[in-house]
């Protein structure tokens, strides 16, 4: 009988213990399928997680919007997220809907640069890297045009040539004058792409 009770009393012990632990274990979950971010945030401090949430939503969109931020800028931002909330040692896992540790983002084309791939007004599923291959179509800053998505075509260094898929020459008169409109091509630097267009 008394080894009965002792054993039930380890049981306990080690019950508490496990539940204990289990309870202090501060967890920070961010998913995002490239146009939504959700946050679940466990933690066992005293503060405002909501508030914290929304926070860590932000950094997450602003990293998503940023060509020079990737998933180590987010990751770190959450830490110091954490830091500033007194959320200690925490657990930080961040998913998507293209993979962990991934940063997928939707985007819309806009002109018919890259026709027959890709329509005017479509949305596309990017992967933001800069991982990028000849051949793969991505989204970038071009100091000259802005916002575009071309084919890359060529990459000397962390220099890359874009190129529209369209090759169609149209001519246009503009205030009288007659200009030539086709696809563009321009340099970018590496840093300047925000990723590469995984699904269409």
């Amino acid at each position: 009988m008394a080894k009965k009770i002792l054993l039930a009393l380890i049981i306990i012990i080690i019950l508490v213990f496990l539940a204990f632990f289990m309870l202090d274990n501060n967890t920070v979950h961010v998913f995002n399928d490239g146009e939504n971010i959700t946050v679940e945030t466990h933690s066992m401090s005293n503060v405002d997680i909501g508030l914290f949430n929304e926070e860590v939503c932000d950094l997450t969109l602003n990293v998503m919007n940023d060509t020079t931020s990737n998933i180590t800028t987010l990751r770190s931002g959450i830490e110091k997220l954490c830091m500033e909330y007194g959320i200690d040692d925490a657990e930080i896992t961040i998913d998507s809907s293209i993979g962990t540790d991934q940063i997928p983002v939707l985007v819309h084309v806009d002109g018919t640069s890259m026709l027959p791939t890709l329509k005017d007004g479509q949305t596309v599923l990017v992967n933001k890297t800069h991982d990028v291959h000849v051949g793969d179509i991505v989204v970038a800053e071009s100091d000259e045009y802005g916002g575009v998505i071309k084919r890359v075509d060529n990459i000397q260094g962390d220099s890359i040539h874009l190129v529209s898929d369209n090759k169609n020459i149209a001519y246009e008169f503009i205030n009288g004058e007659l200009y030539e409109i086709k696809g563009i091509t321009t340099w970018v630097d590496i840093s300047d792409v925000n990723g590469v267009v995984i699904d269409y």
